[in-house]
């Protein structure tokens, strides 16, 4: 699967507690990542 452009990024600073659910959230709204990759990421199902 390819992933988006910012998909580490946003992997990253969520493993390493930098960011929590909701700023991985609005990275889904501000399209850096996309829905699925939220739940690949967070492992928990975006509304």
């Amino acid at each position: 699967m390819e992933h988006s452009k910012n998909y580490d990024k946003v992997k990253y600073w969520y493993n390493m507690n930098m960011w929590d659910e909701t700023r991985v959230r609005n990275a889904v709204e501000k399209g850096w990542i996309t829905k699925a990759e939220f739940t690949e990421i967070t492992g928990l199902d975006i509304d």
